[in-house]
């Protein structure tokens, strides 16, 4: 029988909140390889829409940014760099978006980031009165107000956001 982890140790994501006094829920489960944010929301039993993504992404210019989109909605990329004035946007590639953000994929938080990236986040997340959106490790989320992305991160709202 596997132990259960109670205690869940300090990301630098947690770090920065902690130290701006964010408050903020957390949410660790049992992480499973290529279950995304689907997966997370799942086995909490959340609604996967209100579970958010970080992905790393990056313009034509090879400079890298973070989109937070729904849990269960997949970014258009066409209309995000229509948005943010790029001539495209793709995804990075795992080990570019580890390099860039200092998290592992399926680990990356916006929050305490290795490098500063421009934020970008779909908007209806705002509406929302709560998030859980990753804490810096696989298999382990938190729960802030979704305002906090504007506030600490200065994410700039779009709308690219396409159903699964």
């Amino acid at each position: 029988m596997a132990k259960k982890n109670t205690h869940t140790s300090e990301t630098p994501a947690t770090q920065l909140l902690r130290a701006h006094k964010i408050a903020f829920t957390e949410h660790p489960y049992e992480y499973v390889e290529h279950g995304g944010a689907q997966r997370g929301a799942e086995m909490l039993g959340l609604d996967p829409f209100t579970v958010i993504k970080t992905l790393v992404m990056q313009d034509q210019h090879a400079r890298p940014l973070i989109v937070l989109m729904h849990g269960n909605r997949t970014v258009s990329t066409k209309n995000l760099a229509r948005q943010i004035g790029a001539k495209s946007v793709e995804p990075c590639k795992p080990e570019v978006a580890n390099r860039h953000s200092g998290y592992l994929v399926g680990g990356t938080s916006p929050f305490g980031t290795r490098r500063a990236m421009p934020v970008y986040i779909e908007e209806s997340i705002l509406a929302l009165p709560r998030i859980c959106i990753n804490g810096g490790r696989r298999g382990y989320l938190l729960g802030p107000d979704p305002q906090v992305c504007v506030q600490l991160l200065q994410a700039r709202p779009v709308h690219c956001a396409l159903a699964e």
